[in-house]
């Protein structure tokens, strides 16, 4: 691919988006100026007039002809009277508009931009330009010409276009000092810039390893990242060790600014008797008030309280079903209990006991609010139960800060608390701890919170273990179920997930009509078989599209991981063709008829429901773990239009395209809350780390009615031996104990 570098003069701007840079323009060649060259690219602000120098790769689109795709992108000012006209009739500078730029020009020529920045008053010579308007254009001139110095400082550091407008967006006119002074500041401010990309800038401006922005910035990075890990906490050994290890500096410098970050109210140190535990501060305040909160909402006078039996028994004759001893005291619990934990794994009921409560409290007139941590798990909970759910996010009415949607607040809180009289959440084991102290803030005393959950599941992806912590406790009322029905005995998706979970063996040459282990030990074969069962066999067996078929993984990167089943996937059901467009973003090739899935909640989004009738419904908010294809991609007012189920349309900017990914194929961990018709699990390899027992019962539970296991029996097997718990550093357990310790120690 041929490799060119031209210097011009920008003579139109096709298309430029504010929000990351993304441009299309045409430039005149100084040194063949009878021609224009197309460019495209991310890049700092361009207008029409502007000088820049451009170094990319040529290539030939199907639609526009060749153009340049940039890679080094360079402002320099304009050397000609022309190239100085063209950019002050570009309405950059308010003020000035092709007339008025072709005076300023036949009066200043050359010279016109040293008089805008030196001495501007002598713009009224021109007639029609006041004094006061003269100072107005030369301090306009001034902002812009410290914007382009700032975003070429930037760029100087390999800060991208579209952070470097979202830095300059943030500081205005002292970029260039808050970059040069602590540049860890970026990290705290900028979406999207994390503490390598800052601490590659301080070294390049000279800030001492030892300095304690930079220290700071590394103990909160750390922290972040063993966050991103799950954690809620680091012991303060392994900080130091961590921190010591990222910044390459003594212990003991860090030791010192730990403690001024304490004081000053950045960190946590929680000392105890045994060690000390460090915590962002907001972690700190979020598990210390879940366990004080879940306790006192638990807490309910055991006095008087009301014999549920007859209720059950008349339940049980309008329903025309039997509870069994199990589920009559889950349900008699929830009626009775301030706060319980439902937990069990598939077939054990947990549907039925929820449906049961939900018609008791009704009975007694009491209001009800069903919800849970994802979109696809509220539909489920919806679809089970007949009643309304919907996401935590929602119930708690969520908004947002800033632009970046990173800080989040919600509208329900302590002092505007959800008005009802029972809070029901499923699938409670994917709630984190920052969210389930969102929650717990929003209700109040005297409401019955109920969570649902398998606790033998993936704990969240965010940090903590909040309902293994609950569960574990001892403080919380908990009802296990184990008994598996009979109908549910008839599966074997069912009976294998529960031997799974027992540390058995599945029988893999068990013939069943919804399991099938497919033994294969070659990377290759097992590919080719995963595109065969998705293509055809699977969708012939049991009667579905192969869209309706998830392949589960348990990584993302290597040959069997998300991002290669992806293409390989693609590739084999979509395949390129001339009456598809498509689109090359982050990496990734977007075509018409892909299956894609949201991969963050977006409650601002619109949607659009058209009938066949011709009505039109409208509405906000596409989830986490929806899925939904591509059906038309414009490139040239750049959105791809998106169908999810209920045959919603979303149109997605590409600049919102980072809110979803390819999803012929997911992994395990992003597959919860979902259920499937069909999964397809391949196993080979992997780290034991990864390769664990409840990751393969979560990937299995997500099948309805087929799932097909791929790959090394032994794999199987080593994974359902490695029963090793997820370690996560989260101390809710403890503090419930306490807080109940020191309830019973003032009675």
């Amino acid at each position: 691919m041929k490799t060119l570098t031209v210097e011009g003069t920008v003579e139109k701007v096709t298309f430029y988006n504010p929000e990351n840079g993304y441009a299309v323009f045409t430039i005149t060649n100084d040194e063949e100026p009878e021609g224009e060259i197309t460019c495209v690219g991310y890049i700092p602000a361009v207008n029409q007039g502007e000088s820049v120098k451009i170094t990319g790769s040529v290539v030939t689109h199907h639609f526009y002809g060749e153009q340049i795709n940039i890679e080094i992108f360079e402002k320099t000012m304009p050397k000609t009277e022309r190239a100085i006209e063209l950019y002050l009739a570009s309405g950059i500078i308010k003020g000035i508009g092709p007339k008025t730029a072709k005076k300023i020009i036949e009066r200043f020529g050359r010279n016109t931009l040293s008089i805008m920045d030196f001495e501007p008053e002598r713009l009224s010579e021109i007639k029609g330009i006041s004094r006061e308007k003269a100072m107005a254009i030369g301090e306009l001139y001034k902002e812009k010409a410290e914007e382009r110095r700032a975003m070429l400082f930037l760029g100087e550091y390999g800060i991208s276009p579209a952070y470097a407008l979202k830095i300059y967006k943030r500081y205005k006119e002292k970029t260039i000092e808050v970059v040069t002074k602590n540049p860890y500041a970026l990290a705290e401010d900028i979406f999207g810039i994390g503490f390598k990309i800052a601490d590659s800038i301080a070294a390049n401006v000279g800030i001492a390893s030892d300095s304690p922005f930079r220290i700071r910035a590394g103990v909160k990075y750390v922290l972040n990242q063993a966050a991103g890990n799950g954690h809620v906490y680091l012991p303060y050994s392994k900080l130091i060790e961590n921190a010591a290890q990222l910044l390459s500096i003594p212990d003991e410098a860090i030791d010192r600014e730990m403690t001024s970050m304490h004081i000053e109210n950045y960190i946590w140190l929680d000392r105890r008797p045994e060690n000390t535990n460090v915590y962002l501060n907001f972690f700190f305040y979020a598990e210390s008030y879940t366990a004080r909160k879940l306790y006192e909402l638990s807490n309910v006078d055991a006095e008087g309280i009301y014999d549920y039996e007859n209720e059950i028994d008349a339940l049980e004759s309008a329903e025309g079903i039997t509870f069994v001893p199990q589920q009559r005291e889950a349900i008699k619990q929830a009626m009775e209990n301030g706060v319980l934990v439902i937990t069990g794994g598939p077939g054990t009921g947990k549907t039925t006991i929820i449906n049961a409560i939900i018609k008791l409290c009704e009975a007694e007139g009491l209001d009800i609010e069903l919800a849970a941590p994802t979109g696809r798990a509220a539909k489920r909970m919806e679809e089970a139960t007949g009643h309304k759910a919907q996401t935590i996010h929602r119930l708690l009415g969520i908004n947002f800060v800033d632009e970046s949607a990173r800080n989040q607040t919600f509208e329900r809180n302590e002092d505007n608390p959800i008005e009802t009289d029972v809070v029901i959440i499923d699938e409670s084991s994917m709630a984190d701890i920052m969210l389930m102290h969102s929650l717990l803030k929003a209700i109040p005393q005297g409401t019955r919170l109920i969570l649902a959950g398998d606790s033998n599941q993936l704990p969240s992806v965010g940090p903590g273990n909040v309902l293994k912590d609950i569960i574990n406790s001892g403080v919380i009322k908990v009802t296990r179920l184990t008994e598996i029905f009979r109908q549910a005995q008839e599966s074997a998706i069912v009976t294998n997930a529960h031997k799974i979970n027992r540390g058995k063996y599945p029988d893999l040459k068990e013939k069943s009509k919804d399991f099938f282990f497919m033994k294969r030990y070659n990377t290759a074969e097992l590919l080719s078989l995963i595109v065969s069962l998705v293509s055809t066999r699977l969708p012939n067996y049991i009667k579905c599209e192969p869209h309706e078929i998830q392949v589960l993984t348990p990584m993302r990167k290597s040959p069997l991981g998300v991002i290669n089943l992806n293409s390989v996937l693609q590739e084999a059901l979509n395949p390129p063709s001339p009456k598809k467009r498509e689109k090359e973003l982050r990496k990734t090739i977007f075509r018409e008829g892909d299956k894609i899935m949201q991969i963050k909640n977006n409650y601002n989004i619109e949607w659009k429901i058209i009938e066949k009738n011709g009505s039109i419904t409208e509405g906000v908010g596409i989830f986490n773990g929806d899925e939904g294809i591509i059906t038309y991609i414009d490139n040239i007012n750049e959105y791809i239009e998106v169908v999810f189920d209920e045959n919603k349309v979303v149109h997605y900017d590409f600049s919102q395209m980072d809110e979803v990914e390819l999803s012929y194929a997911v992994t395990i961990h992003k597959s919860q809350g979902s259920e499937y018709k069909a999964v397809v699990i391949p196993l080979l390899n992997g780290p034991d780390m990864l390769m664990s027992r409840n990751l393969l019962y979560t990937g299995l539970t997500r099948a309805k009615k087929l799932a097909v296991i791929a790959g090394s029996p032994e794999t199987l097997f080593r994974m359902v031996d490695n029963n090793r718990e997820i370690n996560r550093y989260t101390a809710l357990c403890e503090k419930l104990k306490e807080f109940a310790d020191f309830a019973e120690s003032k009675k």
